[in-house]
């Protein structure tokens, strides 16, 4: 019988408790069925389970089981879409549960490189090649999404304590409507910071855990601006920090500075209403800090 992580129970205990109870089963099902060798220890993203495995012809992978969602089912197609030379290859899935054998990479991501300007290069440099290929039919849509945002931000303001932090999310709702109309059709990861970058041996760095959607490429700054957070304190002017990644990222991908700023806006109003529809009544403090440092 395969453990299932305790992380992995603490986050789905009260959204997903049937799955968990099914999840060792599956597990067990799929490595029979794709003739693996369970190789380690049950690993645990936030909503996975990773069971490192051997393929019946030697070859090293990774068993990935997750809930199905508007986020895993469109993964595999995403991976299969972008070029193998800049992520994490899919050897075997299974749409019906998004069940995935990926490729074995190695431990160290981009969060243990130690020069952090220089990680924010290279994953600069493959946002830019990732973005410049058209998302496929039956992505989500960050139009959708920035809608949805639009629609909701007056119902979740008010529970914001302060009135400084409401008009804030204010003029963040204004810039995303500004922009939501032309939102992009280019294929986004949605989720890429340093630790969703996995070194390897057939290329230097490779993408994994991609949340697809269909977008535009500034969408997909945000993530670098309150990763390695450690490393933009250590700076002493945390502010100047941020907009010096912030401007990295412009300069290597070629993204418009204000679309930048517009859609940053729109990730940080994104996590505001998550926070805020969670039960939070102030601004997470990394939010505030990266939005008065680009003087959102």
């Amino acid at each position: 019988m395969i453990e299932i992580p305790a992380k992995l129970v603490r986050n789905h205990s009260a959204t997903a408790p049937e799955w968990l109870n099914e999840l060792p089963g599956m597990a067990e099902r799929y490595v029979a069925a794709w003739q693996l060798t369970v190789d380690g220890d049950p690993l645990s993203g936030e909503a996975s389970l990773i069971l490192p495995v051997v393929r019946r012809d030697g070859t090293k992978a990774m068993l990935k089981l997750q809930t199905v969602n508007d986020e895993s089912e469109s993964e595999a197609l995403a991976l299969r879409t972008w070029d193998r030379d800049d992520v994490v290859s899919v050897l075997e899935d299974d749409p019906q549960t998004s069940t995935l054998l990926l490729e074995r990479l190695g431990a160290r991501s981009l969060a243990d490189h130690p020069d952090h300007v220089e990680a924010t290069r290279i994953l600069a440099e493959l946002l830019t090649r990732l973005t410049a290929v058209t998302a496929p039919p039956g992505v989500r849509r960050l139009s959708d999404i920035a809608a949805a945002m639009i629609e909701d931000a007056p119902r979740l303001i008010p529970r914001l304590n302060d009135e400084t932090e409401q008009r804030l999310v204010r003029r963040l709702v204004a810039q995303v409507r500004e922009v939501q109309p032309d939102a992009g059709d280019r294929l986004l990861h949605w989720d890429l910071h340093y630790l969703n970058v996995l070194a390897a041996d057939r290329n230097p760095w490779l993408v994994i855990d991609p949340k697809p959607l269909a977008g535009d490429p500034a969408f997909d700054l945000f993530p670098v601006l309150w990763n390695r957070w450690d490393d933009l304190v250590a700076t002493g002017d945390v502010h100047q920090a941020i907009r010096d990644r912030f401007a990295l990222m412009l300069e290597v991908t070629g993204i418009d500075r204000d679309r930048g700023l517009s859609w940053t806006a729109g990730r940080i109003l994104q996590n505001v209403l998550w926070f805020t529809a969670d039960g939070a009544t102030r601004i997470e403090d990394k939010l505030a800090v990266v939005s008065t440092a680009l003087d959102l």
